[in-house]
């Protein structure tokens, strides 16, 4: 049985006072919950603030991102072994907004993914497709791609280490949502071409929906079969909001 994993991208947003805060109002709405797995990804700068407020609370600690070098001449960029000394044991990847803005391809998510889990962090790497793809019957084929190349070369002791978050391009922020019946063909296709390449440990991988959920929503997503969780972007913002995505009801 995979345990459903809640996990807050909280972007460009929350000071470390704030995200010190939020994380001293959220983890006593959520201590009675034990049978949901809690992420949250601050930006850099909170990393260690958050670490060190969800200490012993359970929560999972993820950068945003990372660079695909240990150390060197990269202005700008944080390493796995920054993030770890941060306190953060994840790290999301690939998601579309740096694919968008900062023009990252499947290969530069492949390098980012095998640096971070060889560095003994968890990844959750984000695929999905844009609107146009999807009006153009591209789906299959962008999400194919997306899994083929960012999970190239994985071993199988990676491959555990490794969630996948598919957010429709078109769902995030936009206040759409992907129906039911959409994320789960969706999730139940991504699984398929995992299992394609790994067999059956593509039983055990966890597949999250990310795109406009909220707590009007969350249920009925989470009562799809293939979708394991959730990647939350504005509704992570607010611990009260947050807290009741966690407490979502299974059907």
């Amino acid at each position: 049985m995979r345990k459903p994993l809640i996990a807050a991208n909280w972007k460009m947003y929350k000071t470390i006072s704030e995200a010190d805060d939020f994380v001293k109002q959220f983890v006593p709405l959520v201590k009675d919950v034990t049978d949901v797995d809690k992420l949250i990804a601050p930006p850099f700068t909170s990393l260690n603030a958050v670490a060190t407020a969800a200490a012993g609370s359970g929560i999972i600690v993820a950068a945003q991102d990372v660079f695909y070098e240990e150390q060197g001449a990269f202005t700008g960029e944080i390493s796995p072994g920054m993030i770890k000394d941060a306190g953060g044991t994840f790290v999301i990847i690939g998601h579309s907004e740096r694919r968008q803005y900062f023009h990252e391809t499947d290969s530069i998510v492949n390098k980012k993914s095998k640096a971070a889990l060889r560095a003994g962090l968890g990844v959750v790497l984000c695929i999905g497709e844009t609107l146009e793809e999807r009006n153009t019957n591209r789906t299959f084929d962008v999400v194919k791609r997306q899994i083929a190349e960012g999970l190239a070369e994985f071993c199988e002791a990676e491959f555990k280490d490794t969630v996948i978050a598919y957010e429709p391009v078109w769902a995030i922020g936009t206040g759409v949502t992907a129906t039911p019946e959409q994320a789960e063909e969706a999730h139940g296709f991504i699984r398929s071409i995992i299992k394609e390449i790994y067999g059956d440990l593509a039983d055990e991988m966890r597949i999250l929906y990310g795109g406009s959920v909220k707590p009007e929503n969350v249920d009925e997503i989470m009562a799809s079969p293939n979708v394991d969780g959730a990647l939350v972007g504005g509704a992570s913002l607010d611990p009260q909001v947050f807290s009741k995505l966690v407490k979502f009801r299974r059907g």
